[in-house]
């Protein structure tokens, strides 16, 4: 019997993006704070829909923020490892991409009392490294990589890649990949963001973004037995008037389509299950 999940999934960031890019002054601090006025609009929608969801926060913020984020516990759903701070892995020397990986952990066991059952890197951009560090601290997913649209896959580690030489696959992990893309995140879709040296223009029309991702799922459905699109939102981003607008139809939209929800947990667990009875 057919069966199209989808996944609503929230990088709950604040202001911990723009500072990991030298963004400390007030304006982006306050843009991003806008964030714990979005999570409470979001929680309210999705306890309205009776949905859990997936919920990635970097440790910096579950320090900051403490009654934001209880909230999201208190309301069952998942908390993942979001980093400690939201510098990307790619970023870091190793000795300090170990040791954020480690705090960011005791960070969320303190909040929700239990370890990560998976990460996402800030930034969507892992280093050669990450793969082990989630491995070794006993995580089951990543959803950092873009290998398939609408299907997870066991992550590889130790691809040799160079500009000029063929790839060199490296070895197949147990660990869960559960993709994701640029084309399903709020964020450069909506945001305005302006720097020295770059423009990212953002400000779509959510009708006509909404329409793609229906198209998305739609086209899913048409092409896939089984299959999961996973949803990346930022509470200050989706968190704006029109934007909540845009989410309500789009989760009313999902369910009317037959639309399976699920947080990105059980979604892996179910593909485990599908991978062992070899679907």
């Amino acid at each position: 019997m057919p069966r199209h999940i989808a996944c609503l999934s929230f990088d709950f960031d604040t202001w911990s993006g723009f500072a990991a890019r030298g963004m400390t002054t007030p304006t982006p601090t306050s843009r991003g704070e806008f964030g714990v006025v979005g999570a409470g609009r979001v929680l309210d929608l999705l306890k309205a829909r009776g949905l859990k969801s997936s919920w990635y926060i970097p440790g910096v913020v579950i320090e900051t923020y403490p009654d934001a984020c209880n909230r999201v516990v208190n309301e069952g759903h998942e908390v993942g490892h979001h980093g400690w701070s939201h510098v990307p892995p790619a970023w870091l020397e190793a000795d300090r991409e170990a040791d954020e990986f480690g705090r960011a952990i005791e960070s969320i066991v303190r909040l929700t009392g239990q370890k990560p059952a998976g990460y996402r890197s800030p930034s969507w951009d892992i280093s050669d490294r990450t793969i082990d560090l989630i491995l070794q601290h006993g995580l089951r997913y990543d959803s950092s990589m873009m290998g398939h649209d609408c299907s997870p896959y066991f992550a590889r580690r130790g691809d040799v890649v160079v500009a000029d030489q063929p790839m060199r696959f490296g070895e197949t992990t147990d660990l869960v990949e559960i993709p994701i893309s640029w084309s399903l995140d709020d964020h450069p879709h909506f945001e305005f963001i302006r720097t020295k040296t770059e423009v990212l223009p953002g400000l779509a029309n959510a009708d006509a973004v909404l329409e793609n991702w229906l198209a998305d799922f739609a086209y899913m459905q048409r092409t896939e037995a089984w299959g999961a699109l996973v949803f990346t939102f930022h509470p200050y981003v989706v968190g704006r008037g029109h934007r909540m607008l845009m989410l309500e139809k789009l989760i009313d939209a999902l369910g009317a389509a037959g639309a399976v929800f699920m947080t990105l947990d059980e979604l892996q667990a179910e593909f485990r299950e599908r991978a062992g009875a070899g679907a």
